[in-house]
C-alpha cells in the first residue's frame, strides 16, 4: 500500500468514525465556523487548564475532508498551549497551501495532498482557523 492510500485510508477513518465529536460540558473557549462555498459548519469548543488544552470537541456537518480535518486536528491539539497551537496552525495551512512538508506533521501530512485541489483547501482548513478564532476570542463564523 502506498503512502497515499495510506493517507487516503487515514481520512476517510475519521470521517466515519470521528474522533472527539460532541459538546463539552464546561468549555471556556469556543467559536463557530462556516465554509460557504461548500456548507461545511462546525462549533468547536476548547477546556483549557493552565493555559493548556485539556478538553477539545467539535460538532457540525461537512464533507468527509473537513470533518476527517477536525477529528485529526482535536486528537493533534490535546496538551498543547496557545504558542504551540498558533506554531501548528502555520504549519498545517503551509502544508495545505503547498509550503510545508507533509513528513514535519505526523498524521496531519494526510491532508499534504489537498494543496493539489486548490477548492477543498477550505475544507481542510476550516477547523483550524475555527480553533485561532475560539483561541483569540474572535466572534462569529470563520470563512477563511
Amino acid at each position: 500500500m502506498s503512502l497515499s492510500e495510506l493517507y487516503q485510508q487515514l481520512i476517510l477513518d475519521h470521517n466515519r468514525s470521528p474522533r472527539n465529536r460532541g459538546a463539552l460540558e464546561a468549555p471556556t473557549h469556543s467559536a463557530v465556523g462556516h465554509n460557504p462555498l461548500c456548507g461545511d459548519q462546525l462549533q468547536l469548543q476548547l477546556q483549557l487548564m493552565d493555559g493548556r488544552v485539556a478538553e477539545v470537541a467539535f460538532e457540525g456537518s461537512g464533507c468527509a475532508i473537513s470533518t476527517a480535518s477536525a477529528s485529526l486536528m482535536t486528537d493533534a491539539v490535546k496538551g498543547l498551549d496557545k504558542d504551540e497551537l498558533d506554531e501548528l496552525f502555520a504549519k498545517f495551512h503551509a502544508l495545505a497551501t503547498g509550503d510545508e512538508s507533509p513528513d514535519d506533521l505526523g498524521k496531519l501530512g494526510a491532508f499534504g495532498g489537498i494543496r493539489d485541489y486548490p477548492t477543498r483547501v477550505k475544507c481542510a482548513t476550516l477547523a483550524w482557523h475555527t480553533l485561532r478564532a475560539a483561541l483569540h476570542g474572535e466572534q462569529g463564523a470563520t470563512s477563511e
